[in-house]
């Protein structure tokens, strides 16, 4: 990633009250700040096997590049960054759904911070993952496993 892309990343995550501070915090300590969830992204969260599976799903498409995606490889757990939300849109077996009022801790788009990892970093750019894909994804995801858990109990 180029300087100014991540540059770019670094301006779109922090969209922060206070970007140089969010950036000085990156730099310091755990290497990850808390921002606000519901302003300019929501993060829906999964298990990080439906997770996976579901972003290798979204990559088949060649017409289409996937937002922003985080891994959390201590609560093993993906969030995907889509647009703001309103609440109780998102539902289902381990997903959770930061909104308003929530806070994401979030590394720096240039390098990991502890465990948490983008698979896809943020670029600046503003794209985030398209709600009706990304749900079509996890449903695809989700019924693969199921018959995956099937086949392995045989």
């Amino acid at each position: 990633m180029t300087n100014a892309m991540w540059m770019r990343g670094v301006q779109w995550l922090a969209a922060a009250p206070d970007p140089l501070a969010c950036a000085q915090q990156w730099e310091r300590g755990e290497g990850t700040v808390l921002l606000e969830a519901g302003r300019h992204w929501d993060v829906v969260s999964v298990p990080r096997r439906l997770g996976l599976l579901a972003l290798d799903i979204l990559w088949d498409d060649p017409l289409r590049t996937p937002g922003p995606t985080l891994v959390d490889s201590a609560a093993l757990r993906v969030g995907f960054f889509l647009p703001p939300d309103p609440p109780g849109h998102w539902a289902g077996a381990g997903v959770r759904h930061a909104s308003r009022g929530t806070w994401v801790a979030v590394p720096p788009p240039y390098r990991p911070a502890g465990s948490l990892e983008w698979i896809v970093p943020p670029d600046g750019s503003g794209l985030l993952h398209s709600p009706v894909v990304l749900r079509r994804a996890l449903r695809e995801a989700g019924e693969t496993l199921a018959v995956l858990a099937t086949v392995s109990e045989d």
